[in-house]
């Protein structure tokens, strides 16, 4: 049935037109920024994270022989990882907020399929790097009598602190990519329902 004829038929007896659901692109844009800082954020304090302290580690006579320790993200396969898996979400959350101001001129199909899964990859790898770190954060700050480590932060309390720093914003940017990932999901959702 043409759109002329539907105009002078009786009412209901055309099927309306269904439209694609969307949620709010500012809430969208708005989660994704902060998602951005939040990664971006806990990066750089955990890659910029270092501490030296001098300790005095021999007695000759009554001379002390000092030596300097530093302790850096670096010396933690843990907190690699964390700080590749943020910077990883960092890059993924600027792309997507470039593709999702500008993408829409260049009308690129299926980036709606691609943002969703990709978010739901990005919350695993950045929630999995933010665990290692907590688990290396935790020992770090109670040690483990059972293992006879002992813990580091009071010695190193700067360092301890920026990484629970760094910690806190990692696990705010997963919160926000968890938003991201149920809202896409839910408008994913609502569109397929309405082609049927």
């Amino acid at each position: 049935m043409a759109v002329e004829d539907c105009e002078k038929a009786e009412v209901g007896s055309c099927p309306m037109p269904k439209a694609k659901i969307e949620a709010p692109s500012w809430v969208l844009v708005l989660l994704r920024l902060l998602a951005l800082f939040a990664t971006v954020s806990a990066t750089l304090v955990m890659a910029l994270n270092k501490q030296t302290r001098t300790t005095v580690v021999a007695l000759i006579g009554s001379t002390p022989i000092t030596g300097s320790v530093t302790a850096k993200f670096q010396h933690t396969p843990a907190f690699v990882f964390f700080v590749i898996a943020n910077a990883i979400a960092s890059f993924h959350n600027s792309v997507f907020l470039l593709l999702g101001l500008f993408g829409k001129k260049f009308d690129f199909k299926r980036l709606d399929l691609l943002t969703t899964l990709t978010d739901m990859v990005m919350v695993a790898l950045v929630s999995a790097g933010g665990a290692a770190a907590a688990a290396m954060a935790e020992l770090g700050k109670n040690g483990n009598s059972h293992a006879r480590w002992n813990n580091i932060c009071d010695k190193f309390g700067s360092y301890c602190d920026h990484s629970a720093g760094a910690l806190i914003a990692s696990f705010i940017g997963v919160g926000f990519l968890m938003a991201l990932s149920a809202l896409s999901v839910t408008t994913l959702y609502k569109n397929q329902a309405t082609h049927y």
